[in-house]
């Protein structure tokens, strides 16, 4: 990993650690890979994003140095934990919250704007139609409002596969998923 080790140290340092550049799970070490985890935790959390979203559109991202050991420990799990969920790799993916259940030619015809989302009466979850007789059942609205810079991630992905049909056995296979 290309991480400038004198910058490691201070990080370390400051939070009352030591550290390695080899070991990522001894309980008073740093790693660069304990500091990828943290950068990508600081990166993703909604208030720095919401605080910093100005600049984030225009420069290079700044990130704070940790304060203190447990903050830096916590930021750190949560963000191993993001990074396996984008590489695919967390046990996490295969249990589904959201559902896809009817039958049908499962091409996107739509092209997908905020109306093909239905909020349903608790206002948390909701249906997102991709034709007018197929849809995702049960996808959070946190999930479906969610912004990286100035586009939605899921909405997105939706757009670009627009008369496009979408297939699971090609979803698994690029996935590795045991499931399918």
């Amino acid at each position: 990993m290309n991480l400038n080790a004198d910058i490691a140290r201070d990080i370390a340092d400051r939070i009352g650690m030591k550290y390695d550049v080899d070991d990522s799970d001894r309980e008073n070490t740093v790693s660069p890979m304990n500091i990828l985890d943290y950068v990508y935790a600081v990166l993703h959390s909604p208030s720095y994003r919401r605080t910093y979203m100005e600049f984030l559109k225009i420069d290079f991202p700044r990130i704070p140095y940790p304060e203190e050991k447990e903050t830096f420990k916590v930021l750190t799990h949560l963000g191993a934990t993001l990074r396996s969920i984008h590489l695919f790799t967390a046990p996490q993916l295969e249990e589904y919250v959201t559902a896809y259940s009817e039958d049908g030619s499962n091409t996107i015809t739509r092209k997908i704007t905020q109306k093909d989302y239905e909020l349903h009466q608790d206002q948390h979850i909701g249906r997102v139609w991709i034709n007018d007789t197929q849809y995702f059942d049960n996808v959070p609205s946190i999930a479906w409002e969610f912004y990286i810079g100035g586009y939605q991630p899921a909405q997105k992905w939706l757009k670009d596969r627009y008369g496009k049909q979408l297939s699971l056995r090609k979803f698994c296979t690029i996935r590795k998923l045991s499931w399918c």
